[in-house]
């Protein structure tokens, strides 16, 4: 399916019995990107989790549009990387992306050439716990290059990365929208492509 439309309507969302946001409206299309900003403890991170369906809403809904008609949720056409990268510390970087491939249905054969794209070709072998941070984020971008999903939902996408690293990362955003793709990204800072902003403020 192609998303042509992702939206959220009238969404609150409450965690720890505290109201974060209450009454957002948002609309992403596709080509598009949607920077989300704010404050510490404004809502970014738990919006994403809201929209990959990690957190349910306490009102309001999210719809999303696409040609053609599929019976594949939302949940099944996104990609979501949190603060956290998930990965297997005692599995290879190599071993950490396959399972990504089999877990979401993506081709082995492109395994090889998205660590090459992502930078890590040349520790492919080597255990993920031994990986620095900004290679560890690398390892989940390389997720993004190898599944191909409409919806990229990305927490602080440029956060532990390098110059080089920020650079791809724009570079898979700004390709990811040139197919037609959708954006999503919590951030304090420029993504290096350009966006919408949504700020997001604590509920009153």
């Amino acid at each position: 399916m192609s998303i042509t439309r992702l939206s959220g309507t009238g969404l609150t969302c409450i965690r720890g019995g505290r109201e974060v946001f209450a009454g957002l409206d948002f609309e992403v299309t596709a080509g598009e990107a949607l920077a989300v900003t704010g404050h510490n403890g404004a809502g970014k991170s738990s919006l994403l989790r809201l929209i990959a369906g990690l957190l349910p809403a306490a009102q309001g809904r999210i719809a999303i549009e696409g040609n053609p008609a599929t019976d594949l949720s939302l949940a099944e056409q996104i990609h979501y990387l949190g603060h956290r990268d998930a990965l297997k510390p005692t599995l290879t970087v190599q071993e950490n992306l396959a399972f990504w491939l089999d877990f979401l249905g993506g081709e082995r054969n492109t395994l090889d050439a998205s660590l090459a794209t992502a930078g890590l070709a040349h520790i492919a072998r080597l255990p993920a716990a031994t990986l620095s941070a900004g290679q560890r984020r690398r390892l989940s971008m390389a997720r993004l290059i190898a599944v191909k999903r409409p919806v990229w939902l990305l927490d602080e996408p440029t956060s532990a990365l390098d110059a080089d690293g920020q650079a791809l990362i724009a570079r898979l955003m700004s390709g990811h929208l040139t197919q037609g793709g959708l954006v999503i990204a919590a951030t304090h800072g420029p993504l290096g492509i350009t966006a919408r902003e949504q700020r997001i403020g604590r509920a009153a």
